[in-house]
């Protein structure tokens, strides 16, 4: 993960610095712009996949979510902006987003019902900042798939290996339950999604 700019910039003038057709994903932390690593195939295979799942599923319980292309997650108490590898949006909600017609960026938790990440090298952002930042936003689920076993140990064990993580909201705070092997994945948000853990990282092992 590099830095794109030090200085410290608003959300307003991450915005207006956003490259048009950028070759590199931007994130802002706290008034820093941060380019993303770039994805690897591994990574984006695993994305593609978990996106292909979600939409079957809430098609077939005729739900009014879709996943953007690109858009961004701002929380309300901080100046950053967040790009997920994958986000669930609510549609009937976007009326009440005022930055999502122009800017496609969405800050209320009732547009947002699920935050995916497939960890990459800068997984402390995944595990630390974006997780307290869901969490304090109100996001009822975040799901980190790593895939790889990146993530510190006081995450994903020791030895590590392979987790996919569901943190759910309970009470203002994100509850965790971890899937590893042939563990089918439970989500409050999608209680009959027959997904395990092994189908999702295979998909990154096929080549």
């Amino acid at each position: 993960m590099t830095q794109a700019l030090t200085k410290q910039v608003t959300f307003d003038e991450f915005i207006a610095w956003y490259p048009e057709n950028p070759q590199r994903r931007y994130e802002l932390h706290d008034g820093v712009i941060v380019e993303m690593p770039p994805p690897v195939g591994d990574h984006e295979q695993v994305v593609g996949f978990l996106v292909c799942k979600l939409v079957l599923e809430y098609s077939r319980l005729d739900l009014p979510y879709f996943i953007p292309k690109t858009a961004f997650v701002k929380p309300t108490k901080s100046e950053s902006a967040y790009s997920p590898d994958v986000l669930l949006l609510n549609s009937p909600n976007l009326v009440n987003e005022p930055l999502w017609k122009k800017e496609s960026t969405v800050s209320s938790a009732l547009s947002v019902p699920l935050v995916i990440e497939v960890v990459s090298t800068n997984w402390r952002d995944d595990y630390h900042k974006k997780l307290a930042d869901y969490e304090e936003m109100g996001i009822p689920e975040y799901w980190i798939a790593d895939y790889a076993a990146l993530g510190g140990r006081k995450f994903i064990g020791n030895p590590k290996q392979p987790t996919f993580s569901v943190y759910h909201l309970v009470e203002d705070e994100y509850q965790v339950s971890q899937f590893r092997g042939s563990e089918r994945i439970v989500s409050p948000l999608f209680p009959d999604l027959n997904l395990t853990a092994d189908q999702i990282f295979r998909v990154a092992s096929r080549n």
